[in-house]
């Protein structure tokens, strides 16, 4: 039997419950844990496969299939992965994809936070008609954008270019880094500010001693967002991109080049998915503190 304290006015009321109530308690909540780990279970499957496919020797994968390491574990080799990484072409692939999402991370978040502030606590001349704008902004689709901007960039000379593909990624990621950076910063208390200024503080350095800081969560929510993002488009380094090709594009002309090139192919994939993950577990605290502003005041 256990006992719980709860205080009721200033004096603590000792709860008693029974081992029957525990295990009542207990079958209740059972059923929701073994559907929700079924779940997650059925979603890791294609990952799993990929993971088992990429360290399979391409005959065996091509005989037995990949759920026979479960029961040949013997089956397992690093081998493709060696070959991988001493693959010029993918590697120089995976170099330029990272290039490309920091920096589609990093220019629309600066930008954006800086806009975000200016919208919440700045006063200028048409302020609201802009950031209605930057919010219309929203709903225009980013494949309308690819012909006119591919005209664009050959005549600046900015086709097949890093440089190009991160100015893309920042002018479609940027309206809702603004949208969703002001509303969060909206909601510090005025009152902070306001001693700062008192205090003398200028602009610049009230963004950065205390907007910044405060704002960390909503920013590595938006980072982690943007990053996944740019790191795993397709669309758009297929049509800006040539020579310098990301990961994504480098998958997809190896398998249509190379439909039975299992050995580059599932490696490569499994890197392309594993690297952004690590980036969204490194973050994840974060990432929880962005999504739950704001729900408790």
């Amino acid at each position: 039997m256990a006992t719980v304290e709860a205080e009721v006015g200033t004096e603590p009321v000792v709860i008693q419950e029974t081992v029957a109530s525990r295990m009542m308690r207990l079958l209740s909540t059972t059923p929701v844990y073994i559907v929700l780990a079924v779940i997650g279970l059925v979603w890791l499957i294609p990952t799993i496969g990929l993971l088992f496919t990429s360290l399979m020797a391409p005959a065996d994968f091509s005989q037995m299939g990949w759920w026979k390491v479960l029961s040949h574990p013997s089956l397992l080799t690093w081998q493709n992965y060696d070959h991988l990484f001493h693959n010029g072409p993918l590697t120089h692939s995976l170099s330029v994809t990272a290039q490309i999402a920091i920096g589609s991370t990093v220019l629309p978040i600066t930008a954006g936070a800086l806009a975000g502030y200016a919208f919440a606590w700045l006063e200028f001349p048409g302020r609201d008609y802009l950031f209605i704008f930057v919010i219309a902004l929203l709903v225009v689709p980013l494949q309308m954008a690819l012909i006119p901007m591919f005209s664009l960039y050959n005549t600046l000379g900015l086709y097949d270019t890093v440089l190009g593909i991160v100015l893309f990624h920042t002018a479609f990621g940027l309206p809702f880094a603004i949208f969703l950076l002001r509303n969060f910063f909206i909601g510090i208390p005025k009152d902070i500010l306001e001693s700062a200024r008192i205090d003398g503080a200028s602009e610049i350095r009230i963004f950065f001693r205390l907007i910044l800081p405060l704002g960390l969560p909503a920013i590595a929510s938006l980072a982690i967002f943007q990053f996944l993002w740019t790191w795993n488009d397709l669309i758009v380094a297929l049509t800006f991109a040539r020579n310098t090709q990301p990961i994504t594009v480098a998958i997809f002309s190896q398998l249509t080049e190379f439909g039975s090139n299992i050995e580059i192919i599932a490696p490569a994939a499994f890197v392309s998915l594993a690297l952004p993950l690590v980036v969204f577990l490194a973050f994840q605290r974060y990432f929880v503190q962005g999504m739950l502003a704001g729900s408790v005041k």
